[in-house]
C-alpha cells in the first residue's frame, strides 16, 4: 500500500524484513490464495517459502537460532501477510504463541529442546483451550490430568485446533488439581502441557487422535480441527514451566500477543479490501463516468481508509506496548476489537462497491467477504474484549469516593 498503514520510527532492519515479506505476499501468495482457498487446500509450497524466509523463529531469541525480533517486527509482518492470504497469517500465528509461550514460560531444558526446531521451522505450534461446550468461558475446562508416577494421564476433548493435523508440537490447557485443595479458584488449578505429535490425523500417537479438518464457511486452506485425548500420557517434564497451576496465566499471556496478531489481521485484511474497492472503483463506468467520481462511492472510500488508518495506529500501539515490558491487555483488546469491527465493515463496503460481481467467485473480495468473520470471534470474541475493556479501566479510573 502506498499510503495507507505506514509505520513511523522503524529501524532499516525492520523495514528491510518488511519489504521482503512485502515482495514475497505480491508474487509468492496474491496470485494463488483465491484458487487455493477455494479447494481447502493446505498452502505447503507458500509455508515452505516462509520457512525460508526465517519466518518461523522471527521472535524467538538468536540464541536458539531464531530472528530475535519484536512483537512489532512480527506484527506488522502478519499484517502483509494478511493482506495476502489470512489463513497464510493463522499458520504462523498458533507457531509463535506456542514459541512465545516456551520462551516466556518454559523450563531451560524445554527451551533448548523445543526452540532451535521451532525457530528452524521443523517444529510446528498449535495451542488448545477451547471445547465443544465451552466458548469463552475458559475457566469451565473440563479435560483433565491425573499424576501416574513420573507421568500425567489426559482425558478430555478440546475444539478448534488452528494446525491441528499439521504441527508436532500442541501446548494443551487442562484441569490437574494436583497440589490445589477443592475450592482453589479455577484459574489455580489448570496446567498447560507441552504435547508431542505425528503430524496427521487419525491416532498420531497412543492416547491422542485428531479426528479431521472441521469444513468453516471460510479461513479455508489452515487445518482447523479437534483433539480426543484418551489416557494420553505425557511426561512430567512436559508440564509447561515444570510447575504445575500456573497454566491459565501462561495461556492468556499467549493470548494476549494473539490478540495484537488478530488485530494485524484485521489490518491486513481490511488494507487488501480498501485496495480491491478502489480499483474496482476507477475501473467500473456507470453513467458515463468511473463510479469512483460518485460522491457516494468517494465517501464509502473515505470512510473505509480512515478505519484502515485507525486500526493499524491502534494495533501498531498495542504492539510496543507489550515490546517496552508493559502491561497491554487494555491496548491489545482495544485493537483486537476495533481492527475486527473495521474489517468487517471495510470488507462489506469494498463488496457493495463492486456490486454484482463482488458474489462471483472469480473476485477476491468474494474470499474476503467470508474470511473477516472469524475476526470477530478469534482470541475472544467482541464481547469479550469489551468485558477486559471494561474492566480494565475501571482499575485505571477507580473512583475514589
Amino acid at each position: 500500500m502506498a499510503r495507507l498503514a505506514q509505520t513511523a520510527g522503524l529501524t532499516d532492519v525492520q523495514q528491510e524484513i518488511l519489504s521482503t515479506v512485502r515482495d514475497f505476499v505480491d508474487k509468492e501468495i496474491i496470485p494463488v490464495a483465491t484458487e487455493l482457498e477455494h479447494r481447502d487446500e493446505y498452502p505447503q509450497q507458500i509455508v515452505d517459502g516462509l520457512r525460508e524466509l526465517g519466518l518461523f523463529g522471527l521472535m524467538i531469541p538468536e540464541e536458539y537460532g531464531g530472528l530475535g525480533e519484536s512483537l512489532l517486527t512480527y506484527a506488522l509482518c502478519v499484517e502483509e501477510i494478511a493482506r495476502g492470504w489470512m489463513s497464510v497469517s493463522g499458520i504462523i500465528n498458533t507457531h509463535f504463541i506456542v514459541a512465545y509461550m516456551l520462551k516466556q514460560h518454559g523450563t531451560q531444558e524445554q527451551k533448548d529442546h523445543f526452540l532451535p526446531r521451532m525457530a528452524a521451522g521443523d517444529v510446528r505450534g498449535a495451542f488448545s483451550m477451547s471445547e465443544p461446550g465451552l466458548g469463552s468461558d475458559v475457566s469451565a475446562i473440563t479435560s483433565k490430568a491425573v499424576r501416574d508416577g513420573d507421568e500425567y494421564v489426559l482425558t478430555g476433548q478440546k475444539m478448534w485446533l488452528t494446525n491441528g493435523g499439521t504441527s508436532s508440537l500442541v501446548a494443551v490447557l487442562v484441569r490437574s488439581d494436583e497440589g490445589h485443595p477443592e475450592g482453589t479458584a479455577p484459574h489455580k488449578s489448570m496446567t498447560t502441557f507441552l504435547v508431542e505429535k505425528e503430524p496427521g490425523f487419525g491416532e498420531v500417537r497412543p492416547g491422542l487422535t485428531i479426528p479431521g479438518k472441521i469444513d468453516k464457511m471460510g479461513y479455508k486452506g489452515v487445518d482447523t480441527t479437534e483433539l480426543i485425548m484418551d489416557g494420553l500420557r505425557v511426561p512430567a517434564d512436559r508440564v509447561l514451566g515444570g510447575v504445575t497451576g500456573r497454566g491459565f496465566y501462561q495461556m492468556m499471556d499467549g493470548v494476549e500477543v494473539g490478540r495484537v496478531n488478530v488485530a494485524a489481521r484485521g489490518c491486513g485484511v481490511a488494507q487488501r479490501a480498501f485496495e480491491l474497492g478502489v480499483r474496482y472503483a476507477q475501473q467500473r463506468h456507470t453513467f458515463g463516468r468511473p463510479i469512483a467520481q460518485h460522491q457516494a462511492i468517494q465517501f464509502k472510500l473515505a470512510e473505509m481508509a480512515t478505519k484502515v488508518e485507525a486500526a493499524h495506529a491502534m494495533m501498531v500501539n498495542a504492539a510496543r506496548k507489550k515490546d517496552s515490558g508493559e502491561r497491554n491487555d487494555l491496548e491489545a483488546g482495544m485493537a483486537k476489537y476495533l481492527a475486527s469491527e473495521y474489517c468487517k465493515e471495510v470488507v462489506e463496503d469494498a463488496f457493495r462497491i463492486h456490486g454484482g460481481y463482488g458474489f462471483s467467485k472469480e473476485y477476491e473480495i468474494e474470499r474476503l467477504y467470508r474470511e473477516a468473520p472469524m475476526l470477530l470471534i478469534g482470541e475472544g470474541t467482541a464481547e469479550i474484549q469489551k468485558m477486559i475493556i471494561g474492566r480494565r479501566l475501571l482499575e485505571e479510573y477507580r473512583f475514589q469516593g
